[in-house]
């Protein structure tokens, strides 16, 4: 029977993610790397690999603890055969390429001195071509022990021209496993439960919709809750996120919805601030106001061009969308890289080698981003308030975050030239603007061109 509906993991609501894609953060240790590794920021391709490591992660956690990380989130780091390993061949071992169990038992005990929680990735609709039990179906064919593991239509087991056998979205690579054998369910519980002994905070769901009609989800829920509530769930979601805000599944989806929201207000000029404000109040019909905290926004992944590519290389359009986005209700997420202003087109080029001499960083847009998360860090009503939207112009959104300890102000314009604008219903009210520290007043309050006031209420 599957459990009741929960809450949600508390933490989420005050935490500050960070995505890593393990292979291009930072290799550490030479002696793991795979035969034929490319040189530390070479072009990407979607084959070639450069070493990147969890040594390489362990050692830079003290900059994401700078910069007020408090959560990550890590693509596939099961055994593969590519260097993003959404084509798992064993979901028991960390891969040897990143520098095996030893190493991700160091790095996870580091990430948890500093109070770093880590997110895994459940890709549990497919697996790998290469992978043992599928191998094992190509070379016995129908006497294979796994035949009812996959879902093959013929024999021999054909990968091209068009594979004779279920994949994701037609990768002949990605082998669909059959998830109502009750075989490959408890073999990919069991590994679920590997992990969690190990002392990960919780799982991101790859492509959860392509099993939404199975009961799968939920019973993997039932899994992971059982083991420890505290477990963070959240749903790799596109498109409304209503499916997997309710609790049954998944504790919260990533908030694509929310990302396009807000670089089309900030860069694409495909709507003003009235069209935003429409925006966010339809993403509001779509989760649970339990559920909306616990929501992972973010304006970047390994699978769209990144934020200051987006913008046309525009510095202060990329500051404004992320203080939007770290001052809306749920816990942003930044991608590796885009703090110190990585660009790079959709994959591969958005999966490029982190840079670490510090003469190519922007320190300017790190500034803000450590600024933005101080913030939330120092106001609950950033964290935990709850948002509304007062008034909204062309060129202009004020949203309101209320909590009962205090309220915080939003007032965003993406217009070049400086703003004045008197807020609605707060006539004679006053405060402090948080990132200049000068006393304001809501009759007036001055925004700079292409950017944001956020102002603490008296």
């Amino acid at each position: 029977m599957p459990l009741p509906s929960t809450p949600g993991p508390d933490w989420v609501r005050d935490a500050v993610f960070y995505q890593i894609f393990p292979e291009r953060f930072d290799n550490a240790d030479p002696a793991t790397d795979p035969e034929g590794v490319v040189p530390w920021g070479s072009a990407p391709t979607r084959d070639n690999v450069m070493g990147g490591d969890l040594p390489g992660i362990t050692r830079r956690l003290g900059h994401l603890e700078a910069m007020g990380v408090t959560a990550l989130y890590l693509t596939p780091v099961f055994s593969s055969s590519t260097n993003h390993r959404y084509d798992a061949t064993d979901y028991y071992s960390i891969d040897p390429r990143l520098g095996g169990q030893e190493a991700f038992g160091t790095f996870l005990d580091a990430a948890h001195e500093k109070d770093i929680r880590v997110l895994l990735d459940a890709v549990f609709h497919h697996c790998g071509y290469d992978h043992p039990f599928f191998q094992d179906v190509v070379a016995k064919e129908g006497q294979s022990d796994y035949i009812n593991w996959f879902l093959v239509q013929d024999f021999p087991v054909s990968p091209h021209p068009v594979p004779n056998y279920q994949t994701c979205s037609g990768c002949w690579y990605l082998p669909k496993l059959n998830v109502q054998n009750p075989q490959v369910r408890e073999h990919l519980f069991g590994a679920v439960q590997k992990w969690m002994n190990s002392g990960i905070d919780g799982w991101r769901l790859d492509v959860p919709y392509m099993l939404e009609n199975e009961p799968f989800w939920e019973q993997f829920r039932a899994v992971v809750k059982a083991h420890d509530p505290s477990q963070y769930i959240v749903a790799e979601v596109w498109e409304k996120a209503s499916e997997w805000t309710t609790g049954a599944t998944s504790d919260a989806a990533m908030n694509y919805r929310l990302r396009d929201a807000i670089l089309s207000f900030v860069s694409e000029w495909r709507g003003g601030g009235e069209a935003f404000a429409a925006e966010l109040a339809a993403i509001d019909t779509e989760i649970p106001a339990e559920r909306k905290g616990l929501m992972l926004n973010l304006l970047g992944s390994h699978d769209t061009e990144r934020v200051l590519t987006h913008v046309g290389g525009d510095v202060a359009a990329a500051k404004l969308a992320y203080a939007l986005l770290f001052t809306a209700e749920g816990a942003p997420m930044v991608y590796y890289g885009d703090e110190v202003g990585m660009t790079g087109f959709n994959d591969p080029d958005c999966r490029g080698a982190m840079l670490w001499d510090e003469l190519d960083w922007d320190f300017g847009l790190l500034q803000w981003l450590t600024t933005l998360a101080r913030l939330r860090r120092e106001n609950v009503a950033l964290r935990r308030g709850i948002e509304s939207t007062l008034q909204a112009t062309e060129n202009t959104i004020v949203r309101l975050r209320h909590h009962e300890n205090g309220d915080v102000l939003v007032v965003a314009n993406r217009a070049r030239t400086e703003d004045c604008i008197a807020i609605q219903g707060h006539a004679g009210r006053g405060g402090v603007d948080l990132l200049t520290g000068q006393r304001v007043s809501c009759d007036a309050i001055r925004v700079p061109g292409m950017g944001v006031s956020v102002v603490r209420l008296d």
